[in-house]
């Protein structure tokens, strides 16, 4: 890469008490910005550290000095240096005076775009997304260059505060041969956006820091006349972006949808969902994390639709290695993956966000599991709840009809003795490697039928159920045809108020699995039965990513405070626990997290100190 700062000409800005030391500062070139704020040490900031610069105070002589050598303060408090890309911002007091400055350093970097070029070349729409001072208007400018002087097009830049292009009337040369176009007020930057179509006739325009409802329906205008935008907005991740309401348009906006009854028991969900509005403002949005690390989602609408219907996204993660070369890998933040772990002499670390995070008793260190003797119940009869015929009947576990409660199936009795194996890292490699066998389909599930194995949801939250299957492997196929289904998994309470579907069950020979709630705890513990896989007596490892919907931090971490107590105190020691206050949402995840070991919780305590309960078997 090449970097030019012009950064002798910001320095010439300060006084020479503050100019002098920087000059001799050795990593002087590595400085992002300088801070003058009247009454404090002048500060200088550097990409991983800060240092004062003096220990005299910023006088009002020296902010006055800095300002005389600058241009003129905008309505955004942001000047330039002509001819330069650096930016000065001002911070006033209540009558107007200036009593701080920023003095950024504006770099111009040849080559930056390495990572997302052939995306530039396809001609469609992108958004640059992340924090300040990431680096988005140093991408922004040389995606303009690239695309002017390379592939030879027409390109307008719509420079709001003159950062883009520089200060004067005079564009700087990182841009090529984009043209700009400067904004008098930055209210007016939709403004000039509209002109900017209609009378100069660009191929591409580029926009930095869409920030209003109206530069977002002025961005939608120029995409629908067939304008190719480049444009940057602050927020980390598209999720951000979505839950906006200001900008949420630039990836479709978000609209509250009303179903019809049978349709919301089909998705199993409420009846008013959230679906995508309109089509995406920019085809391509780029998450720039760090200033090597950027997150790239190459279909927004479906990566928008996803999230909205509660499924994680799988986009590319693009890095530079040392090398110089990018290196492209896939983001999976909701299936833990098996690892070496290094720090755990050879054995396994189950991960969710980071590599090596431990999850489950076969990591804790403080309990062992217990293994389960593989079980054939076929052929035995059980004493379960007919729910077609409303009342108590004896069926054969392995019958082909009849309907099967698998809600109280903590209540069956052992049906044979458990023995604990002495090799328990032979036992933790075999259940790392349980899932793959599962998934080979010369196996046939609990009553012969071939896997993948057929259901058919009722009023089950087939985003929950999509969860399950995809964390947990499964071989388990979600079908919308009856006639191909092995069994129906639905709530309770839909089944005894639609006969029709028991009729219709009954004459295709279809079992009926009825759970009582729309938990992932109950649909997880449905389908591992319809698979002879559940153990009521020993509850399997718990997956947290199951049980978060954004797996963000604060879920994360209040998932596995849930987990702990359960499996150090809870169990171990018959002890009922009390967690730390969480919002109700949170509480939720907890709640079923406490159920999928088949422990009671309640919360207690007033907002904004309510908290969870755990109680002992």
């Amino acid at each position: 890469m090449q970097i030019t700062d012009d950064l002798q000409k910001l320095l010439d800005v300060l006084p020479s008490e503050i100019r002098q030391p920087l000059e001799q500062h050795p990593d002087k070139d590595r400085l992002v910005e300088v801070v003058m704020d009247l009454g404090r040490l002048p500060e200088a900031r550097f990409a991983t550290q800060a240092e004062y610069l003096s220990q005299i105070p910023v006088s009002r002589e020296q902010l006055n000095y800095c300002i005389e050598r600058v241009g003129h303060f905008g309505g955004d408090n942001r000047a330039g240096l002509e001819r330069t890309l650096h930016r000065i911002s001002a911070i006033r007091n209540r009558t107007g005076e200036i009593i701080g400055l920023t003095l950024r350093v504006g770099r111009a970097v040849f080559g930056t775009i390495g990572m997302i070029r052939d995306l530039v070349e396809t001609g469609q729409s992108i958004l640059m997304l992340g924090r300040p001072g990431v680096g988005k208007t140093t991408a922004l400018r040389e995606i303009a260059r690239v695309l002017a002087d390379e592939l030879q097009k027409r390109v307008v830049i719509i420079d709001t505060s003159n950062e883009i292009a520089g200060d004067g009337d005079v564009p700087h040369p990182a841009i090529g041969r984009a043209r700009r176009m400067q904004v008098a007020r930055p209210e007016l930057q939709h403004q000039v956006m509209i002109e900017a179509v209609e009378n100069h006739m660009p191929e591409v325009i580029v926009i930095d820091e869409i920030g209003t409802e109206l530069e977002a329906m002025a961005a939608r205008t120029i995409a629908e006349r067939g304008v190719q935008l480049v444009g940057t907005a602050h927020g980390n991740r598209i999720e951000n972006l979505i839950k906006n309401p200001t900008l949420s348009d630039l990836v479709g906006g978000i609209q509250a949808v009303t179903l019809g009854d049978e349709e919301a028991r089909r998705r199993g969900s409420q009846k008013t969902v959230l679906e995508r509005k309109a089509p995406p403002t920019f085809e391509i949005a780029v998450e720039m994390l760090e200033r090597q690390r950027w997150v790239v989602h190459e279909q927004v609408a479906d990566m928008v639709d996803n999230l909205l219907r509660g499924r994680q996204p799988n986009p590319q993660v693009r890095t530079i290695t040392d090398a110089g070369e990018v290196t492209i890998t896939r983001e999976l933040p909701q299936a833990p993956t098996p690892m070496r772990s290094p720090s755990t002499g050879g054995g396994y670390a189950a991960s969710l966000d980071t590599p090596g995070r431990p999850t489950g008793w076969r990591t804790s260190g403080q309990m062992m599991p217990l293994p389960s003797q593989p079980r054939s119940l076929r052929g035995q009869d059980l004493r379960v709840t007919s729910t077609a015929l409303n009342s108590p009947r004896t069926l054969p576990f392995g019958s082909s009809s009849g309907i099967r409660d698998v809600t109280n199936a903590g209540d069956l009795s052992e049906l044979g003795p458990r023995s604990l194996s002495n090799d328990f890292e032979q036992m933790l490699d075999q259940s790392w490697h349980q899932s793959e066998l599962l998934s080979d389909g010369s196996f046939a599930g609990p009553n012969g039928e071939d896997l993948p194995l057929q259901v058919y949801p009722y009023g089950i939250s087939s985003q929950q159920l999509d969860q399950v299957i995809r964390v947990l492997n499964l071989p388990v196929v979600l079908t919308k045809d009856m006639d191909s289904a092995d069994a129906v998994l639905a709530l309770r309470s839909h089944v005894k108020n639609h006969s029709k579907l028991r009729h219709i069950a009954k004459a295709r020979h279809v079992p009926i699995h009825a759970i009582k709630a729309n938990t992932v705890s109950q649909i997880t513990r449905a389908l591992r039965r319809l698979l002879d896989m559940d153990d009521p007596s020993n509850p399997d490892v718990a997956e947290l990513s199951l049980f978060t919907t954004t797996g963000n931090e604060d879920e994360i971490e209040a998932l596995e405070e849930a987990r702990l107590a359960v499996e150090q105190i809870v169990i171990p020691k018959g002890q009922p626990v009390e967690l730390l206050p969480r919002s109700a949402k949170v509480r939720k995840m907890q709640h079923e997290l406490v159920e999928h070991y088949r422990l009671k919780s309640d919360s207690f305590g007033e907002e904004p100190n309510r908290r969870l309960r755990i109680y002992p078997a």
